[in-house]
């Protein structure tokens, strides 16, 4: 069984340049510690790869519970030059939330 990021926390997107920014902030101390052993910056990348170049750089955040998830090369060359959509890259939020993560009880 498995447990989406969804399940644990919500996120926040934003535009940096290029790339884009995914705060990921947990729900309690219990799904960021989930999200610390299994959230790691290639499981984002490999949800990301089909449009960012990456790299992506991850930004632990303990005392807010949260990460911060940066992905480079993700947005067309930035909001002036990206022909998307979504110039600002902000339903990439929904895209994190559905990472599949390992159940809680697999990993105790």
């Amino acid at each position: 069984m498995t447990v989406r990021v969804y399940d644990l926390a919500h996120a926040r997107t934003g535009d940096k340049g290029h790339g884009v920014n995914v705060a990921v902030i947990a729900y309690d101390q219990a799904g960021y510690a989930h999200l610390d052993r299994h959230l790691t910056a290639e499981k984002v990348m490999a949800a990301f790869a089909h449009f960012a170049a990456g790299p992506v750089h991850r930004y632990p955040l303990p005392r807010l519970r949260a990460f911060n998830f940066v992905v480079d090369h993700a947005l067309g060359g930035g909001v002036t030059a990206n022909l998307s959509q979504d110039l600002h890259g902000k339903s990439l939020s929904s895209l994190m939330l559905t990472i599949t993560l390992p159940d809680r009880d697999e990993t105790r």
